[in-house]
């Protein structure tokens, strides 16, 4: 397999990535459609990641998709019960799933604490590991992954530079084998958590890290300047074609030096 192209982009404002973010999501998932009839996003959570689901919510851009089409996976989520305002699913609904026509057979949340799983996170990423394997297809070259290969896989980063949530120095982000794991001990509450691991993550053809705020340059720098991923998880980031940094001025302000960096 070819290394991955990485890109860097600059925006001006969180609310510039945001909008920029969505237009650009919306053309990948058309463009995925037009191709193959149908396209998957995985999708984050956080302030930015839904600030770009709440921006393709409000754009004329939405109206030009399939929606019954495209598949909606999550990167990670809290374990908390089901409609916990806390939740990525929650926030992600309120967004923007919840105002467009979707498949429900082609959304795929992770189970909530006290559901089929009750209070077993591992079980939750065990069964969220069964349902990626089951959609996994030959012809995506992504048999050997056991996960479907995503059009566009979403992610923000915290200013320790964890990535979905896999955080430093914990067992999930040394994981090679396991696709979805269970997180106990997250230092960033809730402290239990199912998040897919580094494999999962680079089986998408896309991957966009967006990011927006002063507060996560430092994590930016690590992420791009060589920073092993044991420390800095978000340094481990891949896909099978391309990764895309897509950050305001702010996030991009201790951009290391080489790295090219395209303004928006």
């Amino acid at each position: 397999m070819t290394a991955p192209t990485r890109q860097v982009v600059v925006h001006r404002d969180a609310d510039e990535v945001a909008r920029a973010t969505a237009a650009r999501l919306a053309t990948a998932l058309a463009t995925a459609q037009s191709a193959r009839g149908e396209a998957s996003v995985v999708l984050t959570g956080g302030g930015t990641g839904i600030a770009v689901l709440a921006a393709l919510a409000a754009s004329p851009d939405r109206d030009a998709l399939d929606w019954g089409t495209i598949e909606v996976w999550w990167g990670d989520e809290r374990f908390l019960p089901a409609g916990d305002p806390e939740r990525n699913e929650t926030q992600a609904r309120a967004a923007l799933l919840d105002a467009v026509p979707l498949d429900p057979a082609r959304v795929h949340p992770m189970e909530p604490a006290g559901g089929t799983f009750a209070d077993d996170a591992d079980a939750a990423a065990a069964a969220y590991a069964e349902e990626l394997a089951a959609a996994a297809l030959p012809e995506d070259g992504a048999s050997a992954s056991k996960v479907p290969a995503f059009d566009v896989l979403l992610l923000g980063l915290g200013p320790d530079a964890h990535v979905a949530s896999l955080f430093p120095g914990l067992p999930g982000v040394r994981e090679t084998e396991r696709t979805v794991v269970g997180v106990h001990g997250s230092p960033k509450p809730p402290p239990t958590r199912v998040s897919l691991t580094l494999p999962a993550i680079r089986a998408a053809r896309e991957v966009w890290c967006v990011v927006a705020g002063e507060s996560k340059a430092h994590a930016v720098a690590r992420a791009l300047g060589g920073t092993p991923e044991t420390e800095a998880p978000a340094a481990g980031v891949s896909a099978r074609e391309r990764v895309r940094w897509l950050l305001d001025e702010a996030a991009a302000s201790q951009l290391p030096a080489g790295v090219r960096a395209a303004q928006a």
